[in-house]
């Protein structure tokens, strides 16, 4: 039985819900649960407020909870879904996503936060399925566009996508992430390109804002590709600087941070939980952001007894579920190591995991920043395999400089802060070898596009895989791409971003000298 709303617990949560007194609206909630048990927006907002409480396992009890008592409200529904995917719990969001009240609603709302969380899933299909029921709905406006034309891009439906991008920009001239993605779509030359609106979408922006950040990022790309690499560079500089300037931090946060992990870490530590080994297992690719995952994702994906899913957020998200902190890798979750049930851990992950395999014995989980928990994956999943891509450190860095990731890096914006991240992964990495030999393969970039199938046979063996003819050819792979790379992964194999920091050398000249200087104090 659900509570009227004339339920005085209920007015007053509601109350502290609108002030932020998360603590008394957490009482009057359940004084609400305890006359209605069954009350799932009660559930609902207790998973919320246990959220903000940092308390994740209440919080996805109370979505649970709410998952079984909901009615088939679609914007409800959704909303419950939305609650369990943040706790983790995906296989429960995609049965909420599955919902028979969801098949023919026509809420615009619950339509776009249903294509988020299928984006989220990295079901992209899916996602651009919704994305048209929106505008079958009557969505419109430039930020439906852009959305459309993102899960059209990663779709492959490159040039359905670019005119999406194009209606984007015509009715809302500055909207820098659109002109961005446009940049990225194909090379620019003198004749067509988008330097002109560019420049008059610099004055349509608010000063220091991420959309003027976005058109300076789309400016360095089409002055590149046109050969103006002064320019490129100076929009590039603008840009970088501009993201840089939105954020607080400290690079000595991060060295001390991992000094720490690594001090956890021993070997003994590491020593593998009991191995779950029935059923489908994963290959984790890691690395730096840029240095070659797709690609490696996109090759392993042609083999019959692999599912390439792309990057997923699962290991994070059972991370924070075990250490039952909102954090994947912070000071509380380092100092709740030691007491973490890491068979637990991977029990989980395979549970939320494992259905994108299909039939496979095999999937891949390609989110780079694994490489900050290669140690605990292999404990928690003796049963996984690792590949870390190695690309030469300035064009790592350098393709991390002159990408826009959003608000997710903060570090990248800056070469000193970005030499400085780049040596904390280089000795976590040197931690992780060091600590587990032979658990994790190195598979260099430079060799990936130069001798593909010599690289993949390695990788093949490493992962108990024979080979097979044709795996190289990624041109052949036509899944969908939630990545930067998903235009270029639709090429063949090449070389061409190898040394590509090389035409800005005098620029890149103190990132150079920062990588090479490398001494720094974690205490």
């Amino acid at each position: 039985m659900t509570a009227p709303a004339s339920d005085r617990h209920w007015i007053r949560a509601r109350r502290y819900l609108e002030e932020g007194n998360f603590d008394a609206a957490r009482i009057s909630l359940e004084s609400v649960l305890t006359r209605h048990p069954e009350d799932a927006e009660a559930h609902l907002r207790l998973s919320d407020v246990a959220w903000e409480d940092d308390r994740v396992r209440d919080s996805a009890r109370h979505a649970h909870a709410a998952a079984r008592f909901m009615s088939a409200e679609p914007d409800l529904i959704v909303a419950v879904g939305e609650a369990l995917l943040r706790a983790g719990e995906v296989v429960a969001t995609r049965a909420c996503l599955e919902h028979p009240a969801l098949a023919a609603t026509r809420s615009i709302p619950a339509l776009l936060h249903m294509a988020g969380q299928r984006s989220a899933l990295n079901e992209n299909a899916e996602a651009l399925a919704l994305s048209d029921r929106a505008i079958a709905a009557g969505a419109r406006g430039p930020e439906m566009h852009f959305q459309r034309g993102v899960h059209l891009l990663f779709n492959d439906r490159i040039r359905e996508a670019e005119a999406e991008l194009r209606e984007c920009v015509r009715l809302d001239p500055g909207f820098g992430r659109a002109w961005q993605e446009l940049a990225r779509l194909r090379p620019q030359t003198e004749s067509d390109n988008h330097l002109a609106p560019l420049e008059q979408a610099l004055g349509r922006v608010a000063p220091g804002s991420y959309e003027h950040a976005a058109i300076e990022f789309a400016r360095y790309k089409e002055l590149e590709d046109l050969g103006r690499y002064a320019e490129a560079w100076a929009a590039l500089a603008r840009g970088n600087a501009l993201m840089y300037a939105r954020h607080r931090h400290d690079p000595q946060v991060t060295v001390r941070l991992f000094a720490d992990l690594a001090r956890v870490c021993t070997t003994q530590f590491l020593h593998p939980a009991a191995a779950n080994t029935d059923g489908a297992q994963p290959i984790f690719i890691i690395g730096m952001p840029r240095s070659g995952t797709t690609l490696l994702d996109r090759v392993l994906g042609n083999h019959s007894q692999v599912a390439a899913v792309g990057e997923l957020d699962d290991f994070a998200r059972q991370m924070r579920w075990c250490a039952d902190h909102r954090s994947t890798l912070d000071d509380t979750v380092i100092a709740r190591l030691p007491g973490m049930d890491f068979a637990e851990l991977g029990r989980r992950y395979l549970e939320q995991t494992r259905w994108r395999a299909g039939a496979k014995p095999l999937y891949t989980d390609k989110l780079p920043r694994n490489w900050m928990v290669a140690g605990l994956i292999r404990k928690a999943l003796p049963g996984a395999r690792l590949l870390h891509l190695v690309r030469d450190p300035m064009d790592v860095c350098f393709s991390n400089f002159r990408a826009l990731f959003a608000d997710a890096f903060a570090h990248i914006y800056d070469l000193e802060a970005l030499a400085s991240h780049y040596r904390v992964y280089r000795r976590t990495m040197a931690h992780w070898h060091a600590a587990m030999p032979g658990q994790i393969l190195d598979v260099a970039y430079a060799d990936l596009v130069a001798d593909p199938e010599g690289t993949l046979r390695k990788v093949l063996a490493f992962c108990g895989l024979d080979w097979e003819p044709g795996c190289t050819d990624i041109t052949r792979n036509r899944s969908a791409v939630s990545t930067l790379s998903a235009a270029q992964v639709r090429e063949p194999v090449h070389t061409r971003f190898v040394d590509a920091w090389r035409r800005y050398e005098q620029h890149l000249a103190p990132l150079a000298r920062a990588l090479a200087g490398g001494a720094e104090n974690p205490a």
